[in-house]
Protein backbone atom coordinates (compact mmCIF):
# COMPACT_ATOMS: atom_id res chain seq x y z
CA UNK A 1 0.00 0.00 0.00
CA UNK A 2 2.75 2.46 0.98
CA UNK A 3 5.56 0.90 -1.50
CA UNK A 4 6.10 4.28 -2.78
CA UNK A 5 7.13 5.44 0.67
CA UNK A 6 8.56 2.42 1.73
CA UNK A 7 11.63 2.88 -2.04
CA UNK A 8 11.90 6.51 -0.61
CA UNK A 9 12.37 5.57 2.94
CA UNK A 10 15.10 2.57 1.45
CA UNK A 11 16.95 5.24 -0.40
CA UNK A 12 17.31 7.68 2.48
CA UNK A 13 18.84 5.25 4.35
CA UNK A 14 20.89 3.75 1.29
CA UNK A 15 21.79 7.35 1.19
CA UNK A 16 22.21 8.53 4.80
CA UNK A 17 25.43 9.70 4.49
CA UNK A 18 24.79 11.71 2.06
CA UNK A 19 22.46 13.28 4.12
CA UNK A 20 24.03 14.27 6.81
CA UNK A 21 26.19 16.12 4.63
CA UNK A 22 23.55 17.99 3.04
CA UNK A 23 21.90 18.79 6.48
CA UNK A 24 25.53 19.82 7.85
CA UNK A 25 25.93 22.38 4.54
CA UNK A 26 22.23 23.45 5.10
CA UNK A 27 22.71 24.44 8.79
CA UNK A 28 26.12 26.19 7.99
CA UNK A 29 24.43 28.21 4.87
CA UNK A 30 21.96 29.27 7.20
CA UNK A 31 25.13 31.22 9.04
CA UNK A 32 27.04 32.20 6.31
CA UNK A 33 28.70 35.09 6.39
CA UNK A 34 27.08 36.33 9.72
CA UNK A 35 29.16 37.34 12.47
CA UNK A 36 28.34 35.26 15.24
CA UNK A 37 28.38 32.04 13.33
CA UNK A 38 26.75 29.20 14.52
CA UNK A 39 25.10 30.95 17.52
CA UNK A 40 22.97 32.81 15.12
CA UNK A 41 20.47 30.13 14.30
CA UNK A 42 19.96 29.23 17.77
CA UNK A 43 19.91 32.71 19.40
CA UNK A 44 16.70 33.95 16.99
CA UNK A 45 14.09 31.74 18.64
CA UNK A 46 16.07 32.24 21.92
CA UNK A 47 15.65 36.03 21.75
CA UNK A 48 11.97 35.30 20.77
CA UNK A 49 10.81 33.03 23.91
CA UNK A 50 12.89 34.99 26.25
CA UNK A 51 10.49 38.22 24.40
CA UNK A 52 7.37 36.56 25.67
CA UNK A 53 8.30 36.04 29.29
CA UNK A 54 9.87 39.34 29.65
CA UNK A 55 6.37 40.61 28.49
CA UNK A 56 3.78 39.27 29.75
CA UNK A 57 5.42 37.89 32.57
CA UNK A 58 7.76 40.40 33.78
CA UNK A 59 6.34 43.39 32.55
CA UNK A 60 2.80 43.03 32.51
CA UNK A 61 2.38 39.64 34.76
CA UNK A 62 -0.73 38.81 33.28
CA UNK A 63 -2.17 35.42 34.44
CA UNK A 64 -4.08 32.99 32.63
CA UNK A 65 -7.36 31.96 34.30
CA UNK A 66 -8.88 28.50 35.91
CA UNK A 67 -8.34 25.39 34.04
CA UNK A 68 -5.01 26.32 32.56
CA UNK A 69 -2.02 24.16 32.90
CA UNK A 70 0.40 27.44 34.20
CA UNK A 71 -1.39 30.79 34.88
CA UNK A 72 1.61 32.91 33.85
CA UNK A 73 0.93 33.67 30.15
CA UNK A 74 4.76 34.15 29.33
CA UNK A 75 5.26 30.30 30.76
CA UNK A 76 2.95 29.22 29.01
CA UNK A 77 3.18 30.88 25.77
CA UNK A 78 6.67 29.61 25.01
CA UNK A 79 6.05 25.57 25.77
CA UNK A 80 3.69 25.78 22.25
CA UNK A 81 5.27 29.04 21.04
CA UNK A 82 8.90 26.73 20.67
CA UNK A 83 7.92 23.49 18.71
CA UNK A 84 5.57 26.09 16.78
CA UNK A 85 8.46 27.49 15.15
CA UNK A 86 9.87 24.70 14.81
CA UNK A 87 7.09 23.15 12.96
CA UNK A 88 6.84 26.32 10.61
CA UNK A 89 10.85 26.80 9.58
CA UNK A 90 10.59 23.64 8.72
CA UNK A 91 7.29 23.27 6.49
CA UNK A 92 8.59 26.41 5.22
CA UNK A 93 11.92 25.47 3.53
CA UNK A 94 10.98 21.54 3.02
CA UNK A 95 8.51 23.09 0.93
CA UNK A 96 10.36 25.34 -1.15
CA UNK A 97 13.41 22.37 -1.14
CA UNK A 98 12.28 21.12 -4.51
CA UNK A 99 12.22 24.50 -6.19
CA UNK A 100 15.48 25.22 -5.10
CA UNK A 101 17.04 22.01 -6.02
CA UNK A 102 15.27 21.87 -9.27
CA UNK A 103 18.26 22.70 -11.36
CA UNK A 104 20.37 20.45 -9.16
CA UNK A 105 17.51 17.26 -9.89
CA UNK A 106 17.51 18.19 -13.48
CA UNK A 107 21.59 17.08 -14.19
CA UNK A 108 21.72 14.45 -11.48
CA UNK A 109 19.70 11.06 -10.81
CA UNK A 110 19.39 12.03 -7.27
CA UNK A 111 16.22 11.42 -5.14
CA UNK A 112 13.84 14.11 -4.67
CA UNK A 113 13.18 13.15 -1.36
CA UNK A 114 16.68 14.06 -0.10
CA UNK A 115 16.30 17.98 -0.31
CA UNK A 116 12.88 18.28 1.88
CA UNK A 117 14.55 15.63 4.11
CA UNK A 118 17.83 17.72 4.13
CA UNK A 119 15.66 20.55 5.06
CA UNK A 120 13.56 19.30 7.99
CA UNK A 121 16.64 17.61 9.62
CA UNK A 122 18.31 21.30 9.53
CA UNK A 123 15.77 22.78 11.41
CA UNK A 124 15.23 20.14 13.91
CA UNK A 125 19.42 20.19 14.06
CA UNK A 126 18.80 23.80 16.05
CA UNK A 127 15.41 23.48 17.49
CA UNK A 128 15.85 19.63 19.03
CA UNK A 129 18.12 20.93 21.61
CA UNK A 130 16.69 24.53 22.13
CA UNK A 131 13.54 21.98 22.98
CA UNK A 132 15.43 19.73 25.59
CA UNK A 133 17.59 22.96 26.84
CA UNK A 134 13.36 24.19 27.48
CA UNK A 135 13.18 21.24 29.26
CA UNK A 136 15.89 22.04 31.58
CA UNK A 137 14.96 25.17 32.57
CA UNK A 138 11.45 24.15 33.03
CA UNK A 139 12.63 21.93 35.89
CA UNK A 140 11.02 24.26 38.66
CA UNK A 141 7.47 23.91 37.06
CA UNK A 142 7.50 19.98 36.17
CA UNK A 143 9.46 18.99 39.26
CA UNK A 144 11.59 16.23 36.64
CA UNK A 145 7.71 14.06 36.88
CA UNK A 146 7.97 11.40 35.07
CA UNK A 147 5.56 12.43 32.78
CA UNK A 148 8.37 15.19 31.54
CA UNK A 149 10.02 11.33 29.35
CA UNK A 150 6.90 12.36 26.57
CA UNK A 151 9.20 14.98 25.58
CA UNK A 152 10.93 12.56 23.44
CA UNK A 153 8.03 10.17 21.27
CA UNK A 154 6.61 13.28 21.03
CA UNK A 155 9.42 15.16 19.27
CA UNK A 156 9.97 11.71 17.22
CA UNK A 157 6.80 12.18 15.87
CA UNK A 158 6.31 15.88 15.60
CA UNK A 159 9.42 15.18 13.45
CA UNK A 160 8.17 12.54 11.39
CA UNK A 161 5.22 14.15 10.70
CA UNK A 162 6.95 17.22 9.66
CA UNK A 163 8.56 15.43 6.98
CA UNK A 164 5.44 13.69 5.70
CA UNK A 165 3.59 17.24 5.15
CA UNK A 166 7.01 18.99 4.32
CA UNK A 167 7.27 16.63 1.32
CA UNK A 168 3.50 16.36 0.25
CA UNK A 169 3.96 20.15 0.03
CA UNK A 170 7.40 20.27 -1.70
CA UNK A 171 5.68 18.15 -4.57
CA UNK A 172 2.79 20.36 -4.51
CA UNK A 173 4.65 23.36 -4.73
CA UNK A 174 6.72 21.76 -7.55
CA UNK A 175 3.45 21.12 -9.52
CA UNK A 176 1.27 24.78 -8.52
CA UNK A 177 3.25 27.34 -7.10
CA UNK A 178 0.59 29.05 -5.37
CA UNK A 179 1.04 26.16 -2.67
CA UNK A 180 3.84 28.57 -1.03
CA UNK A 181 1.30 31.50 -0.55
CA UNK A 182 -1.24 29.52 0.31
CA UNK A 183 0.84 27.15 2.91
CA UNK A 184 2.46 30.97 4.02
CA UNK A 185 -0.46 32.09 4.67
CA UNK A 186 -2.25 29.04 6.80
CA UNK A 187 1.38 29.14 8.83
CA UNK A 188 0.82 32.80 9.75
CA UNK A 189 -2.59 32.09 10.90
CA UNK A 190 -2.51 28.87 12.10
CA UNK A 191 -1.23 29.93 15.77
CA UNK A 192 -4.90 30.82 16.24
CA UNK A 193 -6.06 27.09 15.81
CA UNK A 194 -3.35 25.78 18.39
CA UNK A 195 -3.90 26.36 21.98
CA UNK A 196 -0.73 28.22 21.83
CA UNK A 197 -2.24 31.58 22.79
CA UNK A 198 -4.59 30.04 25.15
CA UNK A 199 -5.46 26.97 26.81
CA UNK A 200 -7.94 24.43 25.18
CA UNK A 201 -10.15 25.56 28.02
CA UNK A 202 -10.92 29.04 27.06
CA UNK A 203 -12.18 27.96 23.24
CA UNK A 204 -15.72 26.98 22.71
CA UNK A 205 -17.14 23.59 23.56
CA UNK A 206 -18.45 23.55 20.66
CA UNK A 207 -15.62 24.40 18.25
CA UNK A 208 -12.69 22.77 19.69
CA UNK A 209 -12.90 20.20 16.57
CA UNK A 210 -11.24 23.04 14.60
CA UNK A 211 -8.36 22.55 16.51
CA UNK A 212 -7.62 19.10 15.60
CA UNK A 213 -7.14 20.17 11.81
CA UNK A 214 -4.38 21.51 12.66
CA UNK A 215 -1.31 18.91 13.20
CA UNK A 216 0.21 20.79 15.64
CA UNK A 217 -2.38 20.66 18.17
CA UNK A 218 -2.14 17.41 19.69
CA UNK A 219 1.61 18.27 19.61
CA UNK A 220 1.51 21.41 21.85
CA UNK A 221 -1.19 20.03 24.68
CA UNK A 222 1.35 17.25 24.78
CA UNK A 223 4.23 19.83 25.23
CA UNK A 224 1.99 21.82 27.92
CA UNK A 225 1.29 18.42 29.85
CA UNK A 226 4.90 17.09 29.82
CA UNK A 227 6.30 20.15 30.52
CA UNK A 228 3.75 22.03 32.68
CA UNK A 229 2.23 19.81 34.59
CA UNK A 230 4.60 16.70 34.16
CA UNK A 231 2.14 14.40 33.74
CA UNK A 232 2.25 12.16 30.55
CA UNK A 233 -0.35 13.70 27.67
CA UNK A 234 -4.00 12.21 27.68
CA UNK A 235 -4.55 9.44 25.21
CA UNK A 236 -6.14 11.60 22.50
CA UNK A 237 -2.97 13.74 22.25
CA UNK A 238 -1.18 10.12 21.04
CA UNK A 239 -4.10 9.13 18.99
CA UNK A 240 -4.89 12.16 17.30
CA UNK A 241 -0.80 12.83 16.25
CA UNK A 242 -0.93 8.88 14.73
CA UNK A 243 -4.03 9.55 12.98
CA UNK A 244 -2.16 12.81 11.13
CA UNK A 245 1.21 10.72 10.52
CA UNK A 246 -0.90 7.89 9.15
CA UNK A 247 -2.70 9.77 7.06
CA UNK A 248 0.23 12.19 5.50
CA UNK A 249 1.85 8.71 4.53
CA UNK A 250 -1.07 7.41 2.54
CA UNK A 251 -0.85 10.89 0.66
CA UNK A 252 2.68 11.05 0.25
CA UNK A 253 2.76 7.46 -1.48
CA UNK A 254 -0.25 8.80 -3.82
CA UNK A 255 1.91 11.99 -4.89
CA UNK A 256 5.42 10.45 -5.22
CA UNK A 257 3.61 7.59 -7.53
CA UNK A 258 1.55 9.76 -9.57
CA UNK A 259 4.54 12.60 -9.87
CA UNK A 260 7.10 10.07 -9.81
CA UNK A 261 7.58 10.40 -13.91
CA UNK A 262 6.69 14.73 -14.47
CA UNK A 263 8.09 16.31 -11.13
CA UNK A 264 11.08 17.21 -12.73
CA UNK A 265 9.73 18.72 -15.58
CA UNK A 266 7.48 20.45 -12.79
CA UNK A 267 10.89 22.24 -11.77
Amino acid sequence: MLDSLIKNARELVASRALVGVMTRREVAARHAGTALGVIWPYLQPLLSVAAYYLVFDIVFAMRLGEGASSHAVGTFLIVGALPWMAFCDAVSRGMGSLLEAGSILQKNPLSPVLFPVRSVLASSWIFGPLMLLLALCYIPVHHLQWGVLALLPLMAMQLLMTLLLSYALAIFAAALRDTVQLVGFALSVGIYLTPILFPITMFPQGWRWLLWLNPMASYVMGYQSALLQGQWPELQVWVVSAVWIAVLAVVVNVLVRRSRDQLVDWL
